[in-house]
């Protein structure tokens, strides 16, 4: 065969496919303990968003359980209340530790899964969030104390005074 050229065929390994003489790169598949690294103001958007429904679910049950629980703890307890697949919890609090809501560690074939942080941990990002990102801060703080109850109000105000002490 004069006149040919031989093409080398396409390079494979780790990383590295090919189709129809093309090579594609495919992404270096990250660390299953660690979540993505964010910036902080993407860490702020999202802890300003609000769960969906089935992770507010889900965060509702790890919070009251307060132990670690598996994808199965977390499915049997759901799955009599509702109809419900284990995957679609499963992929439910790997979502919500991609965004860290949640964080795991392996334990034998499973992980296991606690919370990043206390319901009302969150609540207090998510009302410092309303007055960094609400506008005018002392007009926010104004509509927020309309909307509280004489007990909620009492206890801002020991918790105010507790926090001038400290």
């Amino acid at each position: 065969m004069s006149g040919s050229t031989s093409v080398a065929p396409p390079r494979r390994g780790p990383g590295i496919w090919a189709v129809g003489g093309y090579i594609r790169e495919l992404q270096v598949p990250r660390c299953a303990n660690r979540p993505p690294r964010q910036s902080g103001q993407e860490l702020r958007r999202m802890e300003q968003r609000a769960f969906g429904d089935l992770e507010a679910v889900v965060m509702d049950w790890v919070w009251d359980h307060q132990e670690p629980a598996t994808v199965r703890d977390v499915f049997e307890d759901l799955a009599q209340q509702r109809p419900i697949a284990y995957t679609t919890v499963l992929s439910t609090m790997d979502n919500l530790y991609r965004k860290r809501w949640l964080k795991r560690q392996r334990s034998g074939k499973a992980y296991v899964y606690r919370a990043a942080m206390t319901r009302e941990e969150r609540s207090a990002r998510l009302m410092k969030a309303a007055f960094d990102s609400g506008g005018d801060t002392n007009t926010v703080l104004a509509f927020f104390l309309e909307q509280m109850s004489a007990e909620q109000s009492a206890q801002l105000k020991a918790a105010l005074r507790k926090g001038r002490r400290s």
